[in-house]
């Protein structure tokens, strides 16, 4: 009985400790941590990917590139203040500091895919690829999660 209460005791640590690491995606020296994308309504002609990308090396490494399997477009933004207004810009790449970490969250930096020919409901799942300017790529899932409007 005392084995079969260890055993019990030693699967469920197991499988809690697999399940933590469920949302962290790694590769050499890239994690990616709470992967999410938005959902949108039908119609809406883009959503956006979020995530904390984690730079285990060394050196810092840049995100250069990201494509994904739900549009045909992918880019790489931010949020600025011009004359006391948030607008959403373009940017050519994301900085992910050496031993650092950068999040992609709603109002800063993020993913956006263009160009949606269908709505993308909580439950369903995107998967992207990023290209970082050190030659890693890293796949990610990434499951569509509606997004609470701020309250006042």
């Amino acid at each position: 009985m005392l084995k079969s209460i260890l055993f019990t005791a030693a699967t469920s640590a197991l499988m809690l400790s697999t399940a933590a690491l469920a949302d962290t995606i790694n590769t050499d020296t890239i994690n990616a941590d709470n992967p999410f994308v938005r959902e949108v309504p039908p119609g809406s002609p883009a959503t956006a990917a979020f995530m904390t990308l984690h730079n285990t090396s060394d050196s810092p490494v840049r995100l250069i590139d990201a494509e994904n399997d739900l549009t045909a477009h992918a880019e790489m933004h931010n949020h600025v203040d011009v004359d006391g207004v948030m607008q959403m810009r373009q940017i050519e790449y994301i900085d992910v500091p050496a031993n650092g970490n950068v999040t992609l969250a709603p109002g800063g930096l993020h993913l956006m895919l263009i160009g949606l020919e269908s709505a993308v409901s909580e439950g369903d799942e995107v998967a992207l690829t990023l290209t970082f300017d050190n030659g890693e790529t890293l796949d990610v899932t990434a499951p569509v999660r509606p997004i609470m409007p701020m309250s006042h």
